[in-house]
């Protein structure tokens, strides 16, 4: 009589909370105020609580803890649903005697047609060993989700039934059980027959409320949980939410050392990307990448704003104390509709546990946010990338160097192998140096045979310890896509990795250059929309959707998409190149020549020669455009300079003899640029 439904809302409640101990010590503020619960000091050996809900350790005066409730709430379920207790004995001692040694009769020798799922959460809630238990109530409400979800998938919520009230609980004319009908049913009761209509859960709840002490007796007590369920989850506060911005952590710390190490923020980016990263594998969920969220780092947020501008119901924020080698990590969601607080939690934790937290994070996300997930997504979740604490920290270092791109590839790639010394089936390290040589083999850092040769090595061992990596599959397709010229097996390695993490921004991204490369170009500006929604403020997408436009022949929507990108960030030199290519085509060769201009200075010279020397030589500069062909090669006796960048500025000149002639030597490099000969405008 301790548990209620409430009628006019079906609220469960709690009317008498009975026994209960405080994991924490209360406040002195607590125990002062005069409206306080009185605080009651128990020894051990002291057995206390109503006998037939102990669990085996408290019957025995062991030491109890939040597993022990999970085995009063599986009595609890077990008798409303049986209409009898699961231990009963004619004596208190005869009842501890069943609680210590017997197992409880199976739910279905009172009820045949319980769920055998149903049945199976309360038989694991009752277990005797608590290491066999739920080990949180977290886990077991998971759970019990899942199988309403369930059931509501096999019932439509808008059922009808025959219904025939015989005192005993709701059943079908003729039959044991409740079944669905699609028309107007009757009903009897006292000898009257009055016609129903088709009825809904609202309808159902009625009918348990006019005749709660029959339907108590059966099958109500199930209906009444489900429904009562349902109710909860459909209400605007408890609704699920399937997308989500994760903010870039704050770092503190009172240790002068580690706050002049000039790198010690790869911690909270690095833990802010993983979670990203581990999120971002539940297809049902949008989550924003990494590349926009750190555009927000060091700011003020309004939940609201964010929620607007990335278009997300939900928001993370987070921030990371360090002393030492104990991290405090406090997390907070909320809700970006109206800043309602969802969950927040602190943990305390060693350097060493910093992939504990992060799962730990994780799946109280899911579990906040209400999500669906299969037992293979839960398996996705909960799986460890390393085992190695040091190498996931080299590993972090390692991202952290790799997001700042230009300048710092080396760095990463250093990390990134320091991390797989420490562990050596480490599969995203691994992962992580194909990313880097792919980006340095496509700018032309490094010669495409050793850039390539280098990121396949990198991407054939990260596959080799986990296949289910989509980061991996996309540095393989693209791999195949501008080095190996494969366009099917690109293409495959495209789509096995969307399929394995369809929130993978890069993997649309990439796969939108393919696809415009092949000419699909209606294929590729899908491609690269999707990759916007999921990273709506990353620079290179942004430059990537307008250079899709201009391969389309779309240059006015190239501008348009191009000039948004150089708003967000006025350094960003390929949205200035992108642009410059489309100015060419326009034939506005002075807008073309001051954007190239303008990658000459933002690289410091290393970007930007070869279109400016094509546009020299299409706009009728024949001496500027020369000039630049001798700049080119007095360069290429200090450094690697691709074979390509002579094919274009002779293309544009007109001399074709010299234009196949370097064209031979690119062919030989296996130059990136050859993938784009079929769609690049500038060969019209």
């Amino acid at each position: 009589e301790n548990v209620m439904v409430r009628s006019r809302d079906r609220i469960a409640k709690v009317l008498d909370f009975g026994l209960a101990k405080l994991t924490d010590q209360p406040s002195t503020k607590l125990l002062n105020d005069s409206d306080a619960t009185t605080v009651i000091e128990t020894s051990a050996g002291m057995i206390m609580g109503t006998i037939s809900y102990m669990s085996p350790e408290q019957a025995r005066a062991l030491p109890v803890d939040a597993r022990t409730d999970i085995f009063s709430l599986g009595v609890v379920l077990y008798e409303m649903m049986a209409g009898r207790r699961p231990f009963d004995g004619a004596t208190t001692s005869d009842t501890l005697v069943a609680i210590l040694n017997d197992d409880p009769p199976p739910l279905s020798t009172h009820w045949p047609d319980v769920p055998p799922e149903l049945e199976r959460v309360v038989a694991k809630a009752l277990e005797k060993d608590v290491d066999d238990r739920y080990q949180t109530i977290d886990d077991m409400a998971v759970e019990l989700r899942r199988l309403k979800q369930q059931l509501e998938a096999q019932a439509s919520p808008e059922l009808s039934v025959q219904l025939d009230w015989k005192g005993e609980g709701l059943i079908e004319e003729g039959s044991n059980s409740v079944t669905s009908k699609a028309s107007r049913r009757r009903r009897t009761q006292g000898g009257k027959t009055r016609t129903l209509k088709t009825f809904s859960v609202q309808y159902l709840v009625s009918e348990i409320k006019e005749h709660k002490t029959g339907v108590m007796m059966a099958v109500g007590p199930l209906f009444l949980i489900i429904i009562a369920s349902a109710y909860f989850l459909r209400s605007p506060a408890h609704q699920s939410i399937n997308s989500l911005a994760i903010m870039p952590f704050s770092f503190s710390s009172s240790d002068p050392n580690i706050l002049a190490d000039p790198d010690r923020e790869y911690l909270s980016d690095g833990i802010t990307e993983s979670l990203i990263n581990n999120l971002s594998q539940l297809p049902e969920m949008k989550v924003i990448a990494s590349s926009s969220m750190f555009r927000y780092k060091g700011q003020q947020t309004d939940p609201q704003k964010v929620g607007q501008e990335l278009q997300v119901q939900a928001m993370l924020t987070g921030r990371i104390v360090q002393r030492g080698e104990t991290l405090t990590i406090s997390v907070e969601l909320v809700d970006t509709k109206d800043n309602r607080h969802i969950w927040g939690q602190q943990y305390d934790r060693k350097m060493s546990d910093l992939l504990v937290v992060q799962r730990d994070i994780s799946k109280q996300i899911t579990e906040q946010l209400r999500l669906r997930l299969t037992g293979e997504e839960q398996q996705q979740l909960a799986k460890n990338p390393t085992e190695n604490a040091e190498a996931y920290q080299l590993y972090l270092k390692g991202r952290y160097f790799w997001n700042k791109r230009s300048g710092y590839y080396k760095t990463a790639i250093d990390y990134f192998n320091r991390a797989i010394e420490k562990d050596p089936n480490y599969a995203q390290a691994y992962a992580g140096l194909a990313d880097c040589y792919n980006v340095m083999g496509d700018f032309q850092v490094l010669p495409a045979n050793e850039a390539y040769s280098k990121a396949r090595d990198a991407t054939n061992k990260a596959l080799a310890i986990d296949d289910t990596l989509a980061e991996a599959h996309t540095s393989r397709a693209w791999i195949k896509f501008a080095y190996d010229w494969d366009w099917p097996g690109a293409e495959q390695e495209f789509k096995r990795a969307i399929e394995l993490n369809s929130n993978y921004a890069t993997a649309h991204q990439w796969y939108a250059e393919y696809l415009s490369t092949m000419g699909r170009h209606e294929e590729a500006i899908t491609e690269i929309k999707r990759a916007q929604e999921l990273d709506p403020l990353s620079l290179i997408i942004s430059s990537t959707a307008g250079w899709v436009f201009y391969n389309a022949r779309q240059y006015d929507q190239a501008i348009v998409q191009l000039r948004q990108s150089i708003e967000m960030d006025p350094n960003f030199l390929w949205s200035h190149r992108n642009l410059g290519w489309v100015y060419e085509q326009k034939g506005m060769y002075e807008e073309a020549i001051a954007e190239f201009q303008k990658v000459l200075d933002l690289s410091k010279g290393n970007a930007g020669e070869m279109a400016l020397g094509h546009t020299y030589a299409v706009a009728g500069k024949r001496d500027e455009a020369l000039k630049m062909i001798e700049q080119l090669k007095e360069k290429s006796q200090r450094q690697y300079i691709a074979a390509y960048k002579f094919v274009m500025i002779y293309t544009g000149l007109g001399e074709k003899d010299l234009a196949f002639e370097w064209l031979e030597k690119a062919y030989k490099e296996h130059s990136p640029d050859l993938k784009n000969l079929k769609v690049d405008p500038r060969f019209d």
